[in-house]
């Protein structure tokens, strides 16, 4: 959309040292930044942390009551990577922030309403982590070694606009597309705060003239968001979501409601439709 600044690849921060400086002068730069890291590189300095109960916080008895020993180190690797991208950016201690969560779901930090969006997601070994001072969030992962669907899934996914565009599409550029779009889409509802109880059919996507995504509809309230779509590692797609007017979604998104009962879900979901499948399902966050 023109008038933002992109806000360039995610970058990748190592662990718990950083580089921090990087991502400072990229959230400075554009008011935003994504960082991306792997579970098992931060591992070992979140484990042997003398705080860690300090920085899981209130988010203690959810890591503690997760049945799996491989949830609940992921549950506390993920939490540690938001808590330092959002110190690093804001200039404080990890220790001194608080992650709450807004009723869809979505973190947030307590004291910082309106001041700074987050958004976390994760896949296999991948953590991506958000922060945005410009408005609403939403970060979404996938590896695009997953094989999806297109035949089994794109009336749950696509609008019927979108479904005819993929469907002429050869075969590995549908995959890819579609894979694409499932992320954008799930980016953009994360940051919406309504995550999957939003009918993916009912927000609708196309492309701008230099490839990129943008909502299908063009009131004001659409130009008011930003999309991006990088390929990390060489094997995960991350897609960001970001409202840079700094209103609440609710105030700028009356007009991208096609379906008025789109939360009120009828059948399963994308996300239960393939697991039933077996052959794929979405990055949990």
């Amino acid at each position: 959309m023109s008038g933002v600044e992109p806000s360039g690849a995610p970058l990748h921060v190592a662990g718990p040292e950083g580089p921090w400086d990087e991502v400072c002068e990229r959230f400075e730069s554009v008011g935003r930044a994504v960082v991306h890291t792997t579970w098992g590189e931060w591992l070992t300095a979140a484990l042997l942390d003398p705080e860690l109960r300090g920085l899981l916080g209130r988010d203690r008895p959810r890591y503690r009551q997760n049945p799996a020993a491989a949830g609940r180190l992921a549950f506390a690797v993920s939490r540690v990577v938001m808590k330092h991208t959002a110190a690093a950016v804001l200039y404080t201690a990890p220790a001194a922030l608080d992650i709450a969560y807004l009723p869809g779901g979505q973190p947030t930090l307590r004291g910082f309403a309106g001041e700074l969006w987050l958004s976390l997601a994760h896949t296999e070994e991948l953590v991506v982590v958000a922060v945005s001072r410009h408005g609403p969030v939403g970060v979404d992962t996938e590896s695009v070694t997953r094989r999806v669907s297109f035949e089994a899934l794109h009336g749950q996914v696509c609008t019927p606009q979108e479904a005819e565009l993929l469907a002429a599409l050869p075969d590995d550029r549908r995959a890819a597309r579609f894979l694409r779009l499932w992320t954008l889409k799930e980016a953009y509802t994360k940051a919406l705060g309504q995550g999957m109880r939003r009918g993916f059919g009912t927000v609708g996507f196309r492309w701008d003239g230099d490839g990129h995504a943008v909502l299908a509809d063009d009131s004001p309230a659409a130009r008011a968001w930003s999309f991006t779509t990088s390929l990390v590692r060489d094997r995960y797609l991350v897609s960001e979501a970001c409202n840079i007017t700094g209103q609440v979604p609710g105030q700028v998104e009356d007009r991208l409601r096609d379906d008025p009962d789109a939360l009120a879900r009828t059948g399963p979901s994308p996300a239960q439709t393939v697991r039933s499948w077996g052959t794929w399902s979405p990055g949990r966050r």
